[in-house]
């Protein structure tokens, strides 16, 4: 059977809008928990801020969910700074975990999201495909901003699917059955 052909029975990846980015993220976290104290092996990164100590702002950083690893994906560049922050070298590292854990044969991987970056084929986009071309089932959050490149991107390997642990777990049993 062809990736086309199972593509056309059951789309792989379940993508959440990300209307309410902080929202969205805590909400795959926590499934992701539920599904790895069930014995699931479930890897990915979600994305969350954290206070640094050093400046007293906040920092956008990724979270490995299989190890815990912190990956700060913004930088500090000083106070007046109008430039991108993206820390892209953190990315990278974050993306490389991620495509491991889905060559290793996690059962789940949970993508922070679909933004610019992934838009532009960078980002976290090979760890997206790595996660497609091995059939592991993907979480992800996508930008409101970014639905067309998504469609262009995923097309029929993905559904959205309601922002609520209800919907997650109704996928994911659908997922596991077939």
């Amino acid at each position: 059977m062809t990736l086309d052909e199972q593509t056309a029975q059951k789309p792989r990846i379940a993508a959440i809008r990300a209307d309410q980015s902080q929202a969205v993220q805590a909400l795959m976290e926590a499934f992701a928990q539920e599904l790895k104290g069930r014995g699931h092996a479930v890897a990915g990164v979600a994305q969350t801020r954290v206070l640094d100590q050093n400046t007293g702002r906040k920092r956008i950083v990724l979270r490995d969910l299989a190890s815990g690893q912190i990956f700060p994906i913004s930088q500090d560049l000083g106070p007046g700074s109008v430039a991108c922050n993206l820390d892209t070298g953190e990315l990278a590292l974050a993306c490389a975990c991620v495509e491991r854990a889905a060559l290793q044969g996690a059962d789940l991987i949970v993508l922070s999201k679909f933004a610019k970056q992934e838009a532009a084929r960078g980002g976290l986009s090979d760890a997206f495909r790595i996660a497609m071309l091995s059939g592991t089932p993907v979480i992800v959050s996508v930008s409101p901003d970014f639905l067309s490149e998504w469609e262009g991107f995923a097309g029929r390997l993905s559904q959205f699917v309601e922002p609520s642990l209800a919907a997650l777990e109704t996928w994911w049993s659908r997922m596991r059955a077939e």
